[in-house]
């Protein structure tokens, strides 16, 4: 007989929309597309699904992971619609990372491995939060920055390749056109903290107007 709603089933899924909503509330304070719903509704729905999945086997017999196993493809599914690539550059990565995470902290609660899920659960905060914030602390953090240089001839405009190539720096856009001013050089790059502040101290040096201004982060959602 398949068993009907008990406390035990309660407390399960209970447990799975908290830990699911606890991630999604990071997720929504750091503006990312996976938020508290979300990262809540996934959690609870992995769990059910784990439940249903145990219960149904034992009730009617066969295999206790067949309703489970299909729950990673459906999480990559959605975990593929949060990724997007947008100028070259694929975002979104983090959160299609977390929402797999969550899933398997939902099916964790629901198989009734409530310890493990909450470590999980904890153990993601604590990468999302802390690891975070030491990659922007020490400038690992890729950052799609915006440059415009004015230059007097084309000989300088060289120059600037050629300190954005030794510092291995990746350029997506490169532009130049003649203004009243001279020759203005557009482009944009993926570079950390510290190449930024490389390569702006290395055009300073050149004597010539150079401005910036950052895009977005580069694969941070």
């Amino acid at each position: 007989m398949l068993y009907d709603l008990n406390v035990y089933v309660i407390g399960r899924l209970l447990l799975a929309a908290v830990l699911g909503g606890i991630v999604g509330i990071e997720r929504e304070l750091s503006q990312k597309p996976a938020g508290i719903r979300t990262n809540m509704l996934i959690c609870l729905g992995a769990a059910l699904f784990a439940t249903v999945s145990y219960e149904m086997a034992s009730a009617f017999g066969g295999d206790h992971t067949r309703i489970a196993a299909q729950i990673i493809p459906g999480i990559g599914f959605i975990g593929a619609g949060v990724v997007i690539r947008e100028r070259g550059t694929v975002i979104g990565i983090t959160s299609a990372a977390t929402i797999f995470v969550v899933a398997s902290i939902g099916m964790a609660v629901g198989s009734g491995l409530y310890v493990t899920g909450i470590f999980t659960a904890l153990l993601l905060l604590a990468s999302l939060i802390f690891i975070g914030k030491l990659e922007k602390r020490l400038g690992l953090h890729l950052e799609l920055v915006g440059f415009r240089v004015t230059a007097i001839d084309g000989d300088t405009i060289e120059r600037v390749r050629r300190i954005v190539h030794e510092i291995g720096i990746r350029t997506r856009i490169w532009n130049t056109r003649k203004t009243d001013e001279g020759l203005l050089l557009e482009f944009e790059a993926e570079l950390t903290v510290p190449q930024q502040r490389e390569l702006l101290k290395r055009i300073a040096e050149l004597n010539v107007k150079c401005e910036s201004r950052p895009i977005r982060p580069v694969a941070a959602l």
